[in-house]
């Protein structure tokens, strides 16, 4: 198993998780390749999530030659994947290889950097944009934005998601690295989601960005620096 449990999250150890994120953390890496391997990312830890948190179960199998016993994987239709705007992109892009026959919600957020962060390490969310698909109880529940810092804007996100979702299956919120504060404040504003990320950096800086970190992922992705 690739997924360690940790004391706010449990992390993605794959050693192909591992090998794209530092390559995405690499300053020379230009957009064209970090886009790529956002998605690559993206299709690693969907292929995690399956094997770590989703059931199996045995059917039979006519083979050209006769009838065996295979193992199929249970839920795959039962997927809902929700881009967080805009760095998610290409991340989703990946999950979606995954999860081909996914129902994707779209939610853009953002946090005001002009306001700056608060003593107690948040940020005002702007949310501009929420189109979600229907929630059933059946579904598997994917919130995915690469970055995870202070934990804001995935609070507002996941308030949202709560609203319109009676009840699901699974919640994970997916992200390829988080800071430790943001892991706290997401823990404890919905302590029943599953927190999934490929690394657990060392801090936030004074405006509020994860050390060492990648950078702005969106701005890296889209070209917009």
């Amino acid at each position: 198993m690739t997924i360690e449990d940790r004391d706010n999250a449990h992390l993605i150890t794959h050693a192909l998780a591992t090998d794209t994120l530092s390559r995405l953390r690499d300053a020379e890496t230009e957009q064209v390749a970090f886009r790529k391997g956002l998605v690559k990312l993206g299709r690693i830890c969907g292929y995690e999530i399956i094997d770590g948190a989703m059931e199996t179960e045995y059917v039979p199998v006519e083979t050209p030659l006769e009838e065996t016993t295979g193992e199929r994987v249970k839920g795959l239709d039962d997927v809902v994947i929700i881009n967080v705007l805009r760095a998610a992109t290409p991340f989703v892009e990946g999950l979606l290889k995954a999860f081909p026959r996914a129902k994707q919600g779209v939610i853009s957020a953002g946090r005001d950097e002009d306001a700056g962060m608060t003593d107690d390490g948040e940020f005002p969310i702007t949310i501009d944009y929420v189109k979600l698909p229907e929630i059933r109880p059946e579904d598997t529940v994917i919130v995915a934005d690469p970055m995870l810092a202070t934990g804001s804007t995935m609070a507002a996100v996941l308030d949202h998601v709560l609203a319109e979702a009676d009840d699901f299956e699974d919640l994970f919120v997916l992200s390829a690295v988080s800071a430790p504060d943001g892991l706290v404040r997401v823990n404890g504003a919905v302590p029943e989601a599953d927190l999934l990320t490929v690394a657990i950096d060392d801090r936030l800086d004074d405006e509020g960005f994860i050390v060492p970190g990648l950078g702005d992922a969106g701005d890296r992705a889209f070209r917009t620096v």
